[in-house]
């Protein structure tokens, strides 16, 4: 009985038998095989646009229409307001990294359910379209972030992803108190 309990322990100090160690190539294998990401800052966001735009605009879609005033809490902003919200922090941030005019995008947190659902596409489209041409040569430029804050292109798009983070987050949080899975949540189709 001492010589398995042995064994066992040997076996996991030493990650286990050769086969199960070669059975699945770590991440340095798979780094070996790559080869440089050019320009990997924009690449990433530009990614984490499209998942963004797919999951945020689904988010939107799945909140019934009389549920775009639903407020967690008194003090809280509906979820028109967070929907429009994302909207207007897409153009913004958008133009300003890339420094093509933001589009004149008229819209309050009462506008029915499929003007707000439009304008996040909208808004997701024209940070498609214009964040296409830019890369990691400006990443050090200066510019104004919002709340006239001085920073960086670089800085400007990691607003702009730490946003799609947080603003998908409370979407998802509005719609689970409604009983509502988020995209991210739902079952995989069958």
């Amino acid at each position: 009985m001492k010589r398995y309990l042995w064994l066992a322990m040997a076996a996991m100090l030493t990650g286990g038998s050769a086969r199960t160690q070669q059975a699945a190539p770590g991440p340095a294998a798979a780094q070996k095989d790559m080869g440089p990401v050019a320009n990997p800052v924009t690449t990433t966001i530009k990614a984490q646009l499209t998942r963004y735009a797919k999951n945020m605009v689904a988010a939107a879609e799945l909140m019934p229409a009389e549920k775009f005033i639903f407020k967690p809490t008194p003090e809280m902003n509906s979820f028109g307001h967070l929907v429009m919200h994302i909207a207007q922090s897409n153009n913004s941030l958008c133009s300003r990294i890339s420094g093509a005019p933001a589009p004149d995008a008229k819209m309050t947190d009462t506008d029915p359910k499929d003007k707000l659902v439009a304008a996040l596409k909208a808004s997701f489209d024209y940070c498609a379209t214009v964040l296409e041409k830019v890369d990691d040569s400006k990443l050090g430029d200066p510019m104004m972030l919002p709340g006239n804050h001085p920073g960086s292109r670089a800085a400007a798009l990691i607003v702009l992803s730490d946003d799609w983070y947080d603003h998908y987050g409370a979407q998802a949080i509005y719609l689970r108190l409604n009983g509502i899975l988020p995209p991210t949540a739902q079952p995989a189709p069958k």
